[in-house]
């Protein structure tokens, strides 16, 4: 009998190196992606910016921002031959784990209200609507508002 060993993902600093494969992933998943410029300048500000790699291959990505007892996740993202499969729920753990490291008591985060699956995500972690961001998001026809959720470390 054999036994096959899958590699299971990792969390690992991102570093210049991963933005063609990071770009790769937020093209194909989103509408309106982040350019190399937004992950870049997170990564000179200094803020907490994850790969989550299964052996080479690239499975997803978080950007975290923390300061002040608070952290904003900025980005969490899944390639997605990956979805509905639990990275999602493993790769936000580990970006509260950051977190949390970093001493913030709470995270906050943006969601688009047409985002169906991470607000999914969202909510079985808990978090809870404190606002609305009028017009935040660019959308295919003028903008779509912001879901504003919360979650206490």
């Amino acid at each position: 009998m054999s036994a096959v060993l899958k590699d299971e993902p990792r969390l690992a600093r991102m570093r210049d190196a991963d933005l063609d494969e990071v770009l790769a992933i937020e093209n194909a998943i989103y509408s309106h992606p982040w350019t190399l410029g937004n992950f870049a300048d997170s990564l000179r500000a200094g803020y907490q910016c994850w790969t989550w790699r299964s052996g080479p291959e690239l499975v997803g990505y978080f950007i975290l921002m923390a300061a002040a007892g608070e952290a904003h996740l900025l980005n969490l993202s899944i390639a997605a031959a990956r979805q509905r499969g639990g990275q999602g729920s493993a790769l936000l753990n580990e970006a509260m784990r950051v977190a949390r490291g970093r001493g913030a008591l709470h995270v906050f985060l943006e969601v688009r209200p047409s985002n169906e699956g991470a607000k999914a995500l969202y909510r079985r972690f808990g978090f809870r609507q404190v606002a609305v961001r009028p017009n935040y998001y660019p959308a295919h026809q003028g903008r779509e508002d912001a879901l504003v959720l919360t979650l206490p470390l």
